[in-house]
């Protein structure tokens, strides 16, 4: 009768020798990250936590609230009615939306015809919208409010303490940044495509509307998501054009609670400003699909 042979076993003491190097080797290329992950994720988590504690709190100070969800109340979120924290949501949120709307669109004409056209004077207006961003809007403020101021006088919508002059504003700076963050995107879809269209009797604007924007969408998702977040906690410029109350942003609002240190209203503060990180996690949730390959493919192609 055959004997069936095969490979001696390895000794159990050298089993466990190879699984302690191999553990030791993972944990010295892969596992120290998780703990670093951890802390990361802890250090970030806690001032939202706090803070939800601090709007749960019946205290309006913030040393009364040291102990987290020692006293859970919604005395500070039904207290929100009566002020004019609702009216800043609608505000903000239509502001918002107006300017990342028109910085995508504005933005997205301007790539294109960067990147499908040559003409004359095409390098120097690249180099022109790079070099204009180097100077933000804030430096501008002394002559915004007095353009605004003046301008209010004759067209009375585009002046001060007014939404849509602000709306203006965020736009005359919408280019730039933008537009070569775009540039890089759109010159990674082939002019084969363009060529095409044309042949089967396409316009540029059909081009445009139809074939390369629906390419583009994560390079117009990123901006527009950019867009919105930089104009949903802008305060020096909206504190500047607008005055009355009820025209503020939530960023001017939340601000107007706190900053008297002998009034301050911690918990109604605390409040406004976890329903107001709302609107802007839902909208990165929604658009996270796109923003990792609308960050990258534009720099594969220049």
């Amino acid at each position: 009768m055959a004997h069936i042979t095969g490979t001696p076993a390895a000794p159990v003491s050298a089993v466990r020798a190879e699984n302690k190097m191999g553990r030791g080797r993972w944990f010295r290329e892969v596992g120290w990250r998780y703990i670093v992950a951890v802390f990361a994720i802890l250090y970030a988590a806690f001032p939202i936590i706090y803070i939800i504690s601090v709007s749960l709190n019946d205290s309006q100070l913030l040393a009364g609230s040291n102990d987290l969800f020692s006293d859970i109340t919604t005395t500070n979120y039904a207290a929100l009615g009566d002020t004019y924290f609702w009216n800043w949501v609608i505000n903000t949120l239509f502001i918002g939306s107006v300017t990342a709307v028109g910085t995508v669109l504005m933005g997205a004409a301007a790539a294109y015809t960067f990147s499908r056209f040559r003409f004359k004077g095409r390098r120097f207006g690249l180099t022109a919208l790079l070099v204009i961003q180097m100077f933000p809007q804030l430096l501008a403020f002394v002559a915004i409010y007095l353009l605004l101021l003046s301008l209010g006088e004759v067209v009375p919508v585009l002046g001060l303490d007014s939404r849509i002059a602000l709306i203006m504003v965020y736009l005359g700076g919408a280019l730039g940044v933008n537009t070569f963050l775009m540039y890089g995107f759109f010159n990674t879809i082939p002019v084969e495509l363009d060529e095409a269209a044309k042949i089967d009797g396409a316009t540029h604007a059909q081009i445009f509307w139809t074939i390369i924007l629906r390419l583009v969408a994560p390079i117009l998702a990123v901006v527009g998501l950019l867009s919105f977040i930089s104009s949903f906690s802008d305060f020096l410029l909206a504190k500047l054009i607008l005055v009355d109350q009820r025209n503020w942003t939530l960023a001017v609002g939340l601000y107007g609670w706190v900053s008297d240190q002998l009034e301050a209203n911690w918990g109604l503060f605390a409040a406004g400003a976890t329903i107001s990180a709302i609107p802007v996690v839902l909208l990165f949730l929604f658009l996270q699909k796109y923003i990792v390959s609308g960050l990258t493919a534009g720099s594969v192609k220049g």
